[in-house]
């Protein structure tokens, strides 16, 4: 049968079919290793040349050759996620080093069985709430473990829950699915992890979310959304954990281009983490 005459649903069933979890997977290991290293060419030979759609950081294109991905990082944690519906990834890269310390969100976008755009959300010293100490370790006291086939929402209810709390900023009469516990970690600031923490406090209001692009995967309860934050257009990454149609945990990494964004900084230093050894 000719191609053409396959419905709508098999012909997109054939075009993701080369995105598979493995493959996604040694794509990302690929990332996480030219970051760590500093050497991009095993990584740029994964690139689709002929639907390359560039690499940009902080929502701005620039020559992968004069990006950070070329300075090598002291890479302390790093979890992803694989959109194979999709063909995109999510990965939080945490670099815990006092002399460099980043966090990094990136999403890899797939075309014929190779990566046709790199987008990453690029935070630091300055950033909005950044604090390395408490992200590391935040980040290793959640758990994202798989979820039980049995128990997995669909990718629409993932969706949903994820555009629920982002249309909440600009949007009040929203409904969000909170769960309780729901933690949010943003830029290094941790919400109340204890049994009836919340992440409804501190959500501001008149704040358009826009230009949102997602990666949803199911079998981690989890979605991120790389977007543009309030009418400044701040480069953002929001990442979900949903559970049993519940939000759980929400981190959160913004770039405004000046010091916490503008705005006073909250008293980060009143908050108190263990150091962890690299």
């Amino acid at each position: 049968m000719l191609l053409t005459l396959l419905p709508v649903a098999a012909l997109a069933a054939i075009a993701a079919a080369h995105c598979t979890r493995t493959g996604l997977a040694e794509a990302v290991d690929s990332y996480v290793s030219a970051q760590t290293s500093g050497q991009i060419q095993e990584f740029k030979a994964r690139f689709d040349n002929s639907t390359w759609l560039g690499y940009y950081e902080n929502a701005k294109k620039i020559d992968i050759n004069n990006s950070t991905l070329t300075t090598p990082l002291k890479v302390t944690y790093n979890r992803s996620l694989y959109d194979t519906t999709g063909c995109m990834t999510y990965t939080e890269v945490v670099a815990n080093d006092p002399a460099n310390p980043h966090v990094i969100g990136t999403q890899l976008k797939f075309a014929n069985h190779k990566i046709n755009r790199v987008d990453s959300i690029i935070t630091k010293p300055g950033d909005w709430l950044f604090n390395i100490t408490g992200y590391s370790y935040w980040v290793r006291q959640e758990s994202w473990a798989e979820i039980p086939s049995a128990n997995r929402d669909t990718r629409d209810t993932l969706k949903k829950a994820a555009d629920a709390y982002l249309d909440l900023f600009n949007n009040p009469n929203v409904t969000v699915p909170w769960g309780t516990p729901c933690v949010r970690l943003e830029g290094g600031l941790y919400g109340d992890p204890g049994p009836n923490g919340t992440c409804k406090a501190g959500v501001p209001t008149g704040v358009p979310i826009t230009n949102r692009r997602y990666v949803v995967d199911e079998t981690f309860g989890a979605v991120d959304v790389l977007s543009d934050f309030g009418t400044s257009k701040w480069p953002d990454t929001h990442e979900f954990r949903v559970e049993k149609g519940k939000l759980r945990y929400v981190h959160t990494m913004t770039h405004c281009g000046v010091p916490n964004c503008g705005l006073p900084k909250r008293d980060v230093g009143a908050w108190s983490w263990p150091q962890l050894e690299a």
